[in-house]
């Protein structure tokens, strides 16, 4: 069994940045493709930024240039560096691992499953 926790969430003003780490423990096998999510109040679950087993990244491009995504795998952790931060980035934020999918892709497809953690809010001020 594979459990994600995130935490770095926080309150921000604008133009300020926040570190968000996601550790992985269990079966970390799962953990070869990871990404973020984001959901805003009223709007739809985004995916924000994505990493394979290669470490080849991938980001919304709200995000490109501000956020930056990468995996110490000896930790088993996930990290989102995210700068620059907007207003309209407020949301929580979730991790995931496995099979995942990815704006007309997936993430390791062989993977059978995906694991979610349970999120970490981040709000940003004017």
């Amino acid at each position: 069994q594979v459990q994600l926790v995130e935490s770095g969430g926080g309150s921000v003003q604008a133009g300020g940045s926040l570190r968000l780490s996601c550790v992985a423990s269990g079966d970390t096998t799962i953990s070869n493709c990871m990404a973020w999510f984001r959901q805003a109040p009223g709007k739809e679950r985004e995916g924000v930024a994505g990493i394979d087993s290669a470490g080849t990244t991938s980001y919304v491009d709200a995000v490109k240039g501000r956020f930056t995504i990468s995996k110490d795998n000896a930790k088993n952790t996930l990290y989102l560096q995210m700068n620059s931060l907007k207003p309209e980035d407020t949301a929580m934020y979730y991790c995931a691992a496995g099979h995942i999918p990815w704006y007309g892709g997936t993430y390791c497809p062989a993977l059978a499953r995906s694991v979610w953690g349970q999120g970490t809010q981040v709000t940003v001020s004017l």
